[in-house]
């Protein structure tokens, strides 16, 4: 069972980063929480560093214009690893071919746009499925609609040996009230129909090689940081922490805020208790939103 806090002030003290999840925990993909934010302005003061780690599809650049738009202060953070650029690295080496099929929404074409860290980068053209070496998909090409509607494409590829490469291994996420479908729902389909899908966000390492890598370029990095991740998500946060041997602190009120009988004051601890014991993850803190 974690360790239930009201504020993150009780335990920030005792880390010198912390990975932040954007999603469910400093925004709702509409509106910025200001508990949050001022929580992690608190953190900096006290010389702490936030390395926002996020599943989101797109290049550090696009993410960063999200958050201001939404008013997220650049005083709340100090750099940002994104899957998409883990992934991006990954196809821009080669990782599912040259030609490839999107499965996507316009509004992540940037996605496919040149990536200074890679020397040699292969040339990549998108191209209809019949002629793909591989498949690239930042998620469905209509985020509220059922993922198993992409099954005929998805036989075809599985079929013809495609791998998939997943830029968001979130299966869901709340865009205020409303949930809607990420890449890793695409990807878990076409796993379970027998097809290869390879991850780069949380929970998988190639994200946190990245975060590692954005936080040593920081100014007065610490070659052995105690890290903290944070997040709302059980099977991507506070998994990919676990796996990376890192405490961890599980939002509740966010997707999980049903499972765990969440309140303003706090999950339900029996409730919590059998969520994570379902789950097989055990974070290490609690608390109901971030602040």
């Amino acid at each position: 069972m974690p360790r239930l806090i009201d504020s993150f002030a009780e335990i920030g003290a005792d880390y010198d980063l912390a990975y932040v999840d954007l999603w469910g925990c400093v925004h709702d993909g509409i509106v910025a929480f200001a508990p949050a934010i001022a929580a992690l302005q608190a953190f900096r003061a006290q010389n702490g560093k936030v390395i926002l780690v996020t599943n989101s599809p797109r290049p550090r650049r696009d993410v960063v214009d999200q958050i201001t738009a939404m008013g997220i202060p650049d005083d709340a953070w100090d750099d940002i690893a994104t899957s998409g650029d883990s992934a991006r690295a990954a196809m821009f080496r080669g990782a599912v071919g040259s030609d490839v099929f999107f499965i996507g929404e316009e509004r992540d074409l940037s996605f496919f746009d040149p990536l200074a860290l890679i020397d040699t980068p292969v040339p990549i053209a998108r191209v209809p499925l019949e002629r793909a070496e591989g498949i690239v998909c930042t998620g469905p090409f209509d985020a509220h609609a059922d993922p198993d509607d992409l099954r005929p494409q998805l036989l075809y590829a599985k079929q013809t040996g495609l791998k998939l490469l997943c830029a968001n291994p979130d299966i869901v996420v709340d865009r205020g009230a409303r949930r809607e479908y990420c890449a890793g729902a695409v990807a878990q389909l076409y796993t379970e129909m027998g097809g290869e899908s390879l991850y780069f966000g949380k929970p998988h390492p190639p994200i946190y090689d990245l975060a590692r890598r954005r936080y040593a370029a920081l100014p007065g990095s610490l070659r052995d940081p105690r890290i903290i991740a944070i997040g709302d998500g059980i099977r991507t946060d506070i998994l990919g922490a676990q796996q990376e041997d890192i405490d961890s602190l599980f939002i509740t009120g966010g997707l999980a805020a049903t499972e765990t009988r969440t309140t303003p004051q706090g999950p339900e601890p029996q409730a919590l208790n059998a969520y994570l014991q379902a789950q097989m993850v055990t974070p290490t803190f609690a608390m109901a939103a971030f602040r």
